[in-house]
Order: structure tokens, then C-alpha cells, then sequence
């Protein structure tokens, strides 16, 4: 039996595996914004009730956004291929520390964690989008707080020996090369 080693991905080769991902979630939010301007037009009343709020319109977009794009992540990073279509395509694969596949609670973990930055910015977006004066100060507050986790988490990827990001190693979780034979 041949021995296997794995050696943890670094800051370029991630970013270009998320922005493989990202043309699949382009696609999509494409397909979403086009049905979104049709159904403007055509029902007008049901678009205003799903985002004519605050409320509404982040709850709408975490159930019809965020979900399905974290449901991507877990379902694919939970996988016995371990991978998400962009990491495939660079020959990353996400693993528990102990090496072993992540099961979707550890994958849903991770996904949560990572994605924390991106919902907290929806909400204060949405809140800006709705505020007829100048926004709250917990909105800028909010928007700082997002590019501070973004920051830990570029930092963290790139100083850290083992290439975690903040949320990886909260999560227990390595991006490694694929499997080498030694």
C-alpha cells in the first residue's frame, strides 16, 4: 500500500478554486436577478411583499441566496469527493484535521462560519437600502465588522503554517492538495 500525504492549499490556490466556484454562483444569481425582473413586471405585489422590507427582502434572499449557495458548499465538501466543482478544479480537497472526510455537520459548520461575513453584510445592505436618512451607526459598525472577519481570515490563510483561515480552524478543517503517492 502506497503511502498518501496531503499538503494544506495556500492563499492563491484557494482563491482560484473559489473563483471557479463562483461562476457557477454568477450563474445562478443571473437566472435568480432574470426570474426576479420577470416576475416584477408580471406580479408586481409578490415581488414588493418578498422584498419590500428590510425583513422581508433578507429573509427572501437568505432562502433563495445565501442557502442555496451554502447548501452547494456543504453538500459538495461533504462528499466523498470532498470538493466543491472549483476545487476539483485546482485539486483541493476539504478535510477534518484527523484527515478524514467532513460529515455535514462539519461541513455546515464551516459553511456557517465562512459566510458569516457575507450575510452580515446583506443585512446591513438591506437596512441601508430601506433607510431614508443618514444609516444608524450599528450599520457601519456592522459593515466594519465584516471586513475585520474578512481580514482575520485573509491573514490567517496566509500566516498560518497549517493555511487555515479563521473560520477553518474554528470548524476543524483543513483545504489540502489532493493526495500525493509519496
Amino acid at each position: 500500500m502506497l503511502s498518501m500525504k496531503a499538503s494544506q492549499a495556500g492563499l492563491g490556490e484557494r482563491i482560484a478554486a473559489f473563483a471557479f466556484d463562483y461562476i457557477i454562483i454568477a450563474g445562478y444569481l443571473l437566472i435568480f436577478v432574470a426570474v426576479g425582473l420577470i416576475a416584477n413586471i408580471f406580479f408586481p405585489a409578490i415581488a414588493h411583499r418578498l422584498f419590500g422590507n428590510p425583513l422581508s427582502g433578507q429573509t427572501t434572499g437568505f432562502l433563495l441566496i445565501t442557502l442555496p449557495v451554502s447548501l452547494y458548499f456543504i453538500v459538495c465538501e461533504s462528499s466523498p469527493l470532498q470538493a466543491t466543482w472549483g476545487k476539483l478544479r485546482k485539486g483541493l480537497q476539504v478535510t477534518r484535521t484527523d484527515g478524514t472526510r467532513l460529515t455535514i455537520m462539519h461541513a455546515s459548520s464551516r459553511t456557517l462560519l465562512k459566510f458569516i461575513p457575507w450575510e452580515l453584510a446583506h443585512t446591513c445592505i438591506w437596512q441601508i437600502s430601506f433607510s431614508k436618512q443618514t444609516p444608524p451607526s450599528w450599520i457601519n459598525m456592522g459593515f466594519v465588522l465584516v471586513w475585520i472577519l474578512v481580514g482575520a481570515n485573509f491573514v490567517s490563510l496566509w500566516t498560518s503554517p497549517t493555511h487555515q483561515t479563521l473560520y477553518d480552524y474554528l470548524a476543524g478543517t483543513y483545504v489540502v492538495k489532493e493526495s500525493q503517492p509519496n
